[in-house]
């Protein structure tokens, strides 16, 4: 009889297998590894030539995908929990989404973006958050770094990633580590590459990177910030031209009238701020709500995401698809943008309310698409010098690192016009 019954059911499954043509990731509390999922959606984009269904606001922002074993087969490898539906399924799940009635909708992704991380070729005794996870999502990336950029690589790259990074030329206000061997290295090949390039300073090595960064942006190019790489380029924008960095860092004084020069017209998002002069503080300027202004601890630092139209602000909520509204604060050498410096055409995807802070603004420039994450590690709130990297195999479904994720796939989709 045992024999006789084990056809059946293997022609049963095998039946269930080819009528069921769609499979569901889910992005909502079921989902056992969001991170990688992303990982998958990347994997099928740039392999396959086939479509995906970002499902924007339904179960935390789910992936639909077309059946086939190799997705099959590399979801199981991954850890990615999934669900087989059939086509008729699929059919009602997208037709509910693009109901009028309902705050969601179904935005197609169809090629997986080129990604530069723009990260030094010396060891620093930092992680970057999102390189930790683009490698544990097992999504393709290139670094890249000054040579780079200034030798014109950047428009090879639909995607650019900064983090943790001085673009003021102060080597990130670390004079007290100046004994230590990474600043010594950092130093000594920040000099070499100004020179190389015909520069005398590494300040104005850095102002010609961010130009080219800014151009990369305008003409089409997405990038995402993270840290203190957010509010230093802002400064070097709104700086170029002026000597901003004082005599132990690059051999001479700055300009005594260096903040009334500021062109806050150059910058992408932040107006009328103003210079932390002091060489040793290792602020840059009064757009981060410092720790000690901010009055909150581990504890109770959290930081909540807006709820945008999914049909016709698209953009902005496809950056916040998550599985959680209140995300846990963490803190960094940029940790909050004081909402009192942020342009008034800039979109705050995130914020607490009661700091008066935003921790997660996005905006355009000319054809491009910018994006700045304030913090430094979303699953170690303090991250300290020399600590050790986080094991992203422990946040499996960190809510704050999705919203790195988001960002990598958002190039990917097809746009439509913001109504914001």
């Amino acid at each position: 009889m045992k024999s006789a019954f084990l056809p059946f059911i293997i022609f049963l499954s095998l039946f269930r297998h080819a009528a069921a043509n769609q499979v569901m990731i889910p992005m909502d509390e079921t989902q056992k590894n969001h991170l990688k999922a992303y990982g998958i959606a990347f994997w099928l984009l740039k392999n396959y030539d086939t479509e995906i269904d970002w499902l924007l606001n339904y179960r935390g922002g789910s992936f639909l995908i077309p059946y086939a074993q190799n997705s099959i087969n590399e979801l199981i490898i991954r850890g990615v929990s999934y669900e087989i539906i059939s086509d008729a399924e699929a059919g009602q799940i997208l037709a509910t989404v693009r109901d009028p009635n309902v705050n969601m909708d179904a935005v197609k992704l169809q090629k997986a973006p080129k990604i530069a991380v723009y990260t030094p070729k010396s060891a620093m005794p930092w992680d970057d958050a999102v390189t930790l996870a683009l490698t544990y999502a097992e999504i393709e990336f290139d670094k890249v770094y000054d040579d780079e950029v200034l030798e014109g690589k950047l428009p090879e790259y639909d995607w650019l990633h900064l983090h943790h990074e001085d673009f003021t030329g102060q080597y990130g206000k670390f004079i007290a580590h100046a004994q230590r061997k990474w600043f010594q290295d950092q130093k000594r090949d920040l000099e070499t590459t100004a020179r190389k390039h015909g520069f005398n300073k590494v300040s104005e090595l850095r102002a010609a990177v961010v130009m080219k960064m800014y151009e990369f942006v305008n003409g089409g190019g997405y990038m995402f910030a993270m840290c203190n790489a957010t509010d230093t380029f802002e400064i070097a924008l709104a700086a170029q031209g002026i000597d901003i960095v004082e005599r132990m860092y690059d051999g001479d004084g700055m300009d005594p009238k260096a903040d009334e020069k500021l062109n806050f017209n150059n910058t992408f998002a932040f107006k009328d701020f103003k210079l932390i002069k002091d060489p040793y503080d290792v602020e840059f300027s009064n757009i981060d709500h410092r720790q000690e202004q901010r009055g909150v601890v581990e504890g109770n630092d959290f930081f909540q995401l807006f709820e945008f139209s999914a049909k016709y602000d698209p953009v902005p909520t496809m950056l916040t698809q998550n599985h959680q509204s209140l995300i846990k604060g963490f803190m960094g050498q940029t940790t909050a943008f004081r909402k009192q410096f942020i342009k008034s055409e800039v979109l705050i995807l995130a914020e607490n309310r009661e700091l008066g802070e935003a921790r997660y603004i996005h905006g355009t420039a000319g054809r491009g698409f910018w994006t700045y994450y304030g913090g430094h590690d979303p699953e170690d709130y303090q991250h300290f010098v020399d600590e050790e990297p986080t094991d992203l195999n422990l946040h499996p479904n960190s809510a704050g690192y999705r919203l790195i994720l988001n960002n990598v796939l958002f190039p990917a989709a097809k746009k439509k016009k913001m109504k914001t």
